[in-house]
């Protein structure tokens, strides 16, 4: 890399900096400024904070971005970034284009806070919510994926050109329909007896209401390096994830949340005019919501502290919730991985697992499921238990089933046995889940979505294997109180399809022969 006066190539956009360093939000003004760009073109950096020359280099090793050159005279740098690979161009024309110094934003803490690239607006409450609709019940035994579906590579391409602002939504509209089409469709041909819509739309399945939110931003996980403990080890194990760490997107608050705009309800409308069989909506429950969102310099923008961002985040879930049910969704469920890191995690030693991407603070084991369960029991207040559920799941983003966070439900069974939901949908096929039999103890009115295939698998079990398992789920619970699923989603971050749909489908398929089998069809 040249450290010359002049780049050797004419930036396609610029911007100045000025003294902000990329902990303190100079990273979201590049990712404002690159996301637009098509792969190759340059974007030159304008910097007066010495750290960015060893931290941009870093943020671009993550991204899958180029270092192209670097300039620096006295204290002023100039950095020339590719977005993606970088091939010298014939000529370019191009002049930089050099905006004014970005003022510094102090936030709550007294810290300086990043700068926001959206307006804050007044977010939207409103004064009633409708009240719930008729939908197809769903019967004991009955067969359901858990959310997510593997999606096509023509609509990867769409969802990473939608996020950078090159495609309008309209269009990407059009390409979503058609995956969620052939999602319903892999599903029906297996069988199942309730059906999603797959996801389809979701860059991931919880960090996607960040883009629908009003006073939310979505920037890339990898951004968030300027703020954590240590960035070292953080970089080392963004870069030995299994999914492009680049391409997962983390929300950002920089403004009391509204929901605006619906999180999933199209999504809901959308599929059940495919389908007369009950519908599923999967939705981040409001403990992982909270644990996502809540990062200082972002979020204490707004809010004192994380409780007061999640009196706000459950409001806007149940907002959602109703607008859910009065819709027909036959089963809300609300998705709780960070629940399992809670009590088999080890805060403040790395090794995270990124099964949620819940980068923020916690407390003891006792202070964060007392949390956690407050703010379940609030969202489900008056709510029909019926169609709601929990789903709490033991993975990660490798399929690497040696990993951390091994362990018995035990710990958890008090919190689940105190909260409001009418089913709750478990990994149980995962040696991670160990054994089935401590979940007895759930109160009997509860129905137990039982996880009988490991959706990482790429060969499917033998009937004989599924069937032996549901059959020790019945014995322990009774037929009326189990239903059938997979582990969990088959494609939880869009970039990280675990299957191919084909494989997908054969999982759901086998279910569907062992739902036959206990019922004597």
């Amino acid at each position: 890399m040249s450290r010359t006066r002049t780049h050797p190539y004419q930036a396609d956009v610029g911007f100045d900096g000025g003294e902000l360093d990329c902990g303190n939000g100079l990273l979201l003004l590049i990712r404002k400024h690159i996301d637009p760009l098509e792969q190759g073109q340059l974007l030159e950096i304008l910097s007066l904070e010495a750290s960015v020359e060893e931290d941009l280099p870093a943020w671009c090793r993550l991204t899958g971005n180029e270092m192209v050159n670097m300039w620096r005279t006295g204290r002023q740098r100039s950095f020339l970034v590719s977005k993606g690979p970088f091939t010298p161009p014939p000529e370019d024309d191009a002049e930089p284009i050099v905006p004014g110094t970005p003022a510094v934003v102090v936030g709550r803490s007294g810290r300086r806070q990043a700068p926001i690239t959206q307006p804050v607006v007044t977010p939207t409450i409103p004064d009633t919510l409708p009240a719930p609709a008729p939908a197809p019940a769903i019967g004991p035994l009955s067969v359901m994926g858990v959310g997510s579906w593997p999606r096509p590579r023509w609509l990867l391409r769409a969802l990473h050109e939608r996020l950078e602002t090159r495609m309008d939504e309209a269009e990407f509209d059009d390409s979503a329909d058609d995956a969620v089409r052939l999602a319903v469709d892999a599903q029906r041909r297996a069988g199942a007896d309730v059906v999603t819509d797959g996801e389809q739309r979701r860059d991931n399945y919880a960090s996607f209401v960040g883009g629908l939110l009003e006073n939310c931003q979505l920037i890339p996980v990898t951004d968030l390096l300027p703020y954590v403990d240590d960035p070292a080890q953080f970089e080392a194990e963004l870069a030995a994830l299994d999914v492009p760490a680049g391409q997962v997107r983390h929300p950002a608050v920089f403004g009391p949340l509204g929901r605006g705009r619906p999180l999933a309800v199209h999504e809901a409308t959308f599929v059940r005019g495919l389908t007369d069989e009950p519908v599923k909506v999967s939705l981040p429950g409001p403990y992982l919501l909270t644990r996502t969102m809540w990062m200082e310099c972002i979020s204490d923008r707004a809010y004192d502290d994380r409780e007061d961002l999640a009196r706000d985040i459950v409001r806007v879930l149940r907002e959602e919730v109703h607008h859910l049910l009065a819709a027909g969704v036959a089963l809300v469920q609300f998705d709780e991985p960070v629940l399992t890191e809670v009590v088999y995690g080890t805060p403040g030693q790395g090794g995270r697992t990124f099964m949620c991407g819940a980068l923020g603070e916690r407390g003891s084991v006792g202070e964060e499921l007392g949390f956690a369960r407050g703010l379940l029991q609030e969202l489900t207040s008056g709510l029909p238990a019926d169609r709601l559920a929990l789903h709490v799941c033991r993975g990660n983003w490798t399929p690497d089933e040696a990993m951390a966070l091994a362990g018995d439900y035990r710990p958890l069974v008090p919190l689940l046995s105190s909260l409001d939901f009418g089913t709750y949908v478990l990994e149980l096929c995962t040696p991670r889940a160990g054994e089935i039999g401590v979940l007895a103890t759930l109160p009997s009115d509860r129905r137990i979505g039982v996880g009988l295939v490991n959706q990482k698998d790429q060969v499917v079990d033998s009937l004989e294997v599924v069937l032996a398992r549901a059959r020790r789920a019945v014995d322990l619970f009774g037929a009326e109180r189990v239903l059938l699923n997979p582990d969990c989603g088959f494609a939880t971050f869009a970039d990280n399809p675990i299957v191919t749909a084909e494989v997908a489908e054969a999982h759901l398929a086998v279910l569907v022969a062992a739902r036959d089998r206990l019922i004597g069809v």
